[in-house]
């Protein structure tokens, strides 16, 4: 049956993945070479001999794991036995427990980041443009489709390598940046899982108390979406499918009756100014500011692309799995960046969207639906909940990464550390509710230097060192470090490629020598440096890697 039919039958939903060893008890190394069926019930010699030469070899069984004892691991069980909770961490999903595929599994693939990402915080984006580059309302819509379009092939290429492999994205990693050094690549991930949720909570938090006029506090708006959040991300997979497939329908719903009630108001006949200079130098640096920004955030889900696909067969076409992928991503992106847009070009000409704004983006956002009245007001909650279902499947992807970070890291169950992410989120966003567009404007940008290095080195190593020089990935080696890269090459590349990041940022509390003389103004072409210099620098470190170390 598949996941499009029904969701918790997906073995994710499992209480206990039926070969994770590392919930069944302690192994040495001596019992590495176990049989599926031992785990699964099976007393059939034929099938004990057919599974166990498919896919489970020594490489699947990690040395010596460390489980919950005592009091804590029946905690655990008991938790792990409810209904739909996804038991699975970071273990590798075997060919014989992945469920079929069809139409409707590659239609999931759109539907999912489609529904992800139609929310109002990544609307809130487009507010950036008009509002703190000064740009025009065609600037800002040209910069927002190539952005977007752009940043979306990112997480779609990484994407491709759930199926096939069975292992998480930043497991996959593993195989480009070595054992050691994927683990920095996940403290990462993790913080700019984190850093999108503070923000989804802090808008969702705005707006529920814009709606009641004040009388709830932003503090407890943001409690309501740090425990929904929460709830959905600790049950896993098969939860969070269900929740991203209809959870978007009521948001477009919204997202039209916005457009409808405010679309009038926008200022389409906005110019591109430059208030500091008066140069078009600082108008052309301000555009490639906000290209980089708007390319930051799509790209910025590829360290979690392959987390959402691992349960899809390896024949999945790669081909659709990267389209369907990236159509979700671009299509929502786009279309509620260009609200955004639409409503921060009205802020000049309408006085009471200049007030609102003043207060906070949820009010702004608030002030779009005038004159429809307590419609508006449920509009605007709607808008509100959009927040949180874009920051599940980024609480859950940081709970994995958490478990990425080492053997004891990974004996804490996956629901515990979504409690601890959420945990997190709920005190940074309490702390961060007045200072919304500062993240924006910082945190993301500072974010997608990083994730397009790391991206940069993947393809690389795709591309020059396996699919030319014919040499497979060995999915099954996952937790083997004598088998996977020492990492040299991809380390140094990746600082290297920082550097270049450094000199080319443009940010409110550094600019680097080089964004100074972007348009004799300054303007963040970070991204775009850090990327040439990794790409010039990995290949010949690579070579000598292989050359003197031999993998």
């Amino acid at each position: 049956m598949t996941l499009a039919n029904n969701p918790l039958n997906h073995p994710a939903a499992h209480q206990i993945p039926e070969v994770d060893v590392e919930k069944r008890g302690e192994l040495d190394d001596k019992d590495a070479n176990v049989n599926v069926s031992s785990f699964t019930g099976s007393k059939s010699e034929e099938n004990t001999t057919q599974t166990s030469h498919s896919s489970l070899d020594a490489h699947d069984v990690p040395p010596t794991p460390v489980v919950l004892r005592g009091r804590l691991k029946r905690w655990n069980d008991k938790i792990e036995s409810l209904a739909g909770l996804e038991a699975r961490g970071i273990t590798r999903v075997l060919p014989e427990e992945k469920h079929d595929i069809s139409f409707m599994g590659y239609a999931q693939m759109c539907i999912l980041w489609f529904s992800v990402n139609v929310t109002v915080n990544n609307l809130a984006v487009g507010f950036l443009g008009p509002l703190a580059f000064n740009l025009g309302w065609v600037d800002s819509v040209l910069l927002t489709v190539f952005g977007c379009a752009l940043g979306s092939v990112g997480t779609s290429y990484t994407s491709t390598w759930g199926a096939e492999s069975g292992n998480r994205t930043l497991i996959v990693a593993r195989y480009v940046m070595g054992y050691w050094p994927a683990k920095l690549i996940a403290i990462l991930n993790a913080i700019l899982m984190v850093g999108y949720g503070v923000i989804s909570c802090i808008i969702a938090g705005q707006m529920l108390s814009a709606v009641n006029g004040g009388h709830m506090t932003i503090i407890v708006g943001i409690i309501i979406a740090a425990v929904i959040i929460g709830v959905v991300a600790l049950f896993g997979m098969a939860v969070l499918h269900v929740y991203e497939r209809w959870a978007f329908i009521p948001q477009v719903i919204a997202l039209f009756v916005l457009i409808g009630a405010a679309g009038p108001h926008f200022n389409t006949a906005l110019q591109s100014s430059a208030p500091v200079t008066g140069t078009a130098g600082e108008i052309t640096a301000n555009r490639l500011s906000f290209f980089a920004l708007q390319y930051s955030v799509p790209i910025g889900w590829a360290a979690a692309g392959s987390d959402f696909y691992v349960y899809y067969p390896t024949h999945t076409s790669k081909k659709l799995t990267f389209l369907m992928t990236w159509l979700g991503l671009t299509a929502s992106f786009i279309f509620v960046n260009l609200i955004g847009v639409g409503l921060a070009c009205g802020v000049a000409v309408v006085p009471a969207w200049q007030t609102a704004y003043a207060t906070s983006s949820g009010a702004l956002l608030l002030a779009g639906y005038g004159g429809l009245g307590a419609f508006g007001s449920f509009c605007t909650v709607i808008l509100a909940l959009s927040a949180i279902q874009n920051n599940i499947p980024g609480t859950y992807a940081a709970a994995i990464d958490m478990q990425i970070l080492g053997r004891y890291f990974k004996a804490v169950p996956r629901w515990l550390w979504v409690i601890v992410v959420v945990i997190v989120e709920f005190v940074c966003g309490v702390a961060g509710r007045d200072h919304l567009f500062d993240i924006f404007e910082n945190f993301l940008a500072l974010m997608g230097y990083w994730i397009s290095i790391f991206v940069t080195i993947m393809l690389e190593e795709h591309l020059l060192f396996r699919s030319l020089r014919h040499v497979p990935f060995d999915w099954a080696a996952w937790e083997d470090r004598k088998s996977l890269p020492l990492g040299f090459a991809a380390l140094t590349a990746f600082l290297i490629g920082w550097a270049g990041a450094i000199v080319g940022m443009y940010q409110i509390w550094y600019a680097g020598p080089v964004a100074k003389l972007v348009g004799g103004y300054g303007g963040d072409i970070g991204t775009w440096v850090a990327i040439a210099f990794t790409c010039v620098t990995f290949p010949p470190l690579r070579w000598l890697e292989l050359k003197f170390v031999g993998r």
